[in-house]
């Protein structure tokens, strides 16, 4: 493996050459540590911009199917691949982009009581899009614990405006109208994580109208073709740059 000043000398590079498109992307990233691991749970858009920037390996995380209310915002759901594994259609879309690159799938729903088949992959980087508060929380103590570099998504349902994205710590999400940033950043002081990344919004949540309503007056946030792909860049970008 390269020394640690080797390593460095590579991303100074990536970020001064990158930028200005004068050196391939995988030779580049590939160069400083063999391969970087980037774990992804999240839908298209992450882990697309992911695999297009040369990450030579990708550990893709998701159990859920296809389904036709996913064709209106993720990148890996079209009209031939309703009812398929998601895992399956990332897995698809991704070798067509870039046969080499190593794609590790797991279809599962990550949570703390089987963690261990994540870390035994040991990923470089770790992109979070759970939509379990438990999952994150957890997630984030064990990176911490383990030196992995993560970034967390937060809440994008019931948003319009992709401009008012942001990332950074957990700490400026205060304010920001977002009841999963309120929990994770109380939660998280709990478990003595100080900093976390975090893509979220400023933009306050609209009201969903419901016709009829459903069971209990509860309803899934609603989203829209433009948000949350943009998060998964933002949330690609902060992680890469990071690194």
């Amino acid at each position: 493996s390269s020394p640690p000043g080797g390593y460095i000398r590579i991303k100074i590079r990536i970020r001064r050459d990158f930028l200005r498109w004068k050196i391939p992307l995988q030779d580049a990233i590939i160069a400083g540590r063999e391969k970087i691991r980037c774990a992804v749970r999240l839908g298209g858009a992450a882990a697309e911009a992911i695999c297009r920037m040369g990450v030579g390996r990708i550990i893709l995380v998701d159990s859920d199917t296809v389904d036709r209310s996913n064709l209106n915002r993720q990148l890996f759901a079209t009209a031939d691949m309703v009812g398929q594994s998601k895992c399956l259609a990332a897995r698809r879309r991704l070798l067509s982009i870039n046969p080499e690159v190593e794609l590790s799938c797991h279809e599962q729903f990550f949570l703390p009581e089987n963690a261990g088949f994540l870390f035994d992959e040991q990923p470089d980087l770790i992109l979070d899009a759970i939509d379990t508060v438990t999952a994150k929380l957890y997630l984030a103590e064990q990176c911490q614990q383990r030196g992995i570099p993560l970034v967390t998504c937060l809440g994008t349902g019931n948003r319009l405006d992709p401009s008012q994205l942001r990332w950074g710590d957990i700490s400026e999400t205060a304010g920001c109208g977002c009841p999963l940033a309120r929990v994770m950043r109380r939660e998280l002081k709990k478990r003595g994580v100080q900093k976390q990344t975090v893509v979220y919004s400023i933009e306050q949540p609209a009201k969903a109208i419901c016709p009829g309503g459903e069971e209990k007056g509860r309803h899934s946030p609603a989203s829209c073709a433009f948000v949350p792909p943009a998060a998964g860049y933002l949330l690609q970008a902060s992680g890469i740059l990071s690194l």
